[in-house]
């Protein structure tokens, strides 16, 4: 297998895994941005209620939230910085209530460690 297979099998296989079923932490979600002109990493965290099936529901109208929603909600913590470690590091010794399953924070440092790259390739992020 050459090498340009291989990054095929990679991208297919990170691809599938992206459309997989997954419940949501209790404890809510992050949203991952990236300044180019300020030079950091901001993550966002959300809380959230989660209903018998696993699905995020807005607190005033206890619907699933949908991801083309226009309705803006307000952050429960903002956490900044230049790394992913950093922010790593912040989010688990710092405010360690806000992640709860092995899976989310899994996530948050495979996703951290593509903004970082993102960051200092000056290339936009894009979370999965």
């Amino acid at each position: 297998m050459n090498s340009n297979e291989s990054l095929e099998e990679k991208i297919k296989i990170d691809n599938d895994l992206s459309k997989r079923y997954i419940d949501l932490d209790p404890n809510g979600y992050f949203i991952i941005k990236v300044d180019l002109e300020e030079k950091k990493i901001i993550l966002e965290h959300f809380l959230n209620n989660i209903n018998d099936e696993g699905y995020a529901i807005d607190p005033e109208t206890n619907e699933p939230i949908k991801c083309d929603s226009q309705s803006k909600r307000v952050s429960n913590a903002v956490f900044e910085g230049i790394s992913a470690k950093q922010l790593g590091i912040l989010i688990t010794e710092e405010r360690n209530d806000l992640i709860t399953r092995f899976d989310h924070a899994l996530y948050l440092g495979r996703e951290l460690q593509k903004a970082e790259e993102c960051l200092h390739k000056k290339l936009p992020y894009i979370q999965d």
